[in-house]
């Protein structure tokens, strides 16, 4: 089977934008699903202790993961500065939230492969959103060792 098959729809769908899109118009719509990245919720801003860095990426990223009625949940800062970064955390923020910690855990890690990426970013860049991946599959492991 090929490991593709494995990636949840909502996060296959954001790779197909991105495949139809001309290498042109991916920076575009990186900074668009940037815009998407909502703030930290309140109740986060009062305890920043938390929020777990991922000191892999170039830029400060911190997150946040928990499984809520059987689904995982992630909250994520991200400078407003940094758009790149911000538009890659959003894109898995948005393919990854409320699924179950099985479908994170299955997601292949570099699904970025499919969507061009590499033509606009650097392979730095590119590590990044494979450690950011990395820590929501952490959070998903904790959350089935948890149960």
């Amino acid at each position: 089977m090929n490991e593709f098959n494995k990636i949840p729809d909502r996060l296959m769908a954001i790779i197909e934008e991105f495949q139809s899109s001309e290498p042109s118009e991916k920076m575009d719509l990186l900074l668009y699903y940037a815009s998407l990245l909502p703030p930290l919720p309140d109740w986060i801003l009062e305890n920043k202790k938390i929020v777990q860095p991922i000191p892999e990426c170039m830029t400060p990223v911190f997150i946040h993961g928990e499984k809520q009625n059987g689904k995982m949940v992630y909250f994520f800062d991200v400078p407003i500065e940094s758009p790149t970064t911000r538009g890659f955390v959003a894109i898995l923020w948005e393919g990854l939230q409320n699924l179950s910690p099985e479908q994170i855990l299955s997601t292949p890690g570099n699904f970025y492969l499919e969507m061009g990426l590499e033509k606009i970013l650097t392979l730095q860049r590119l590590n990044g959103i494979s450690a950011i991946l990395g820590y929501m599959k952490r959070f998903a492991l904790a959350a089935t060792s948890s149960e």
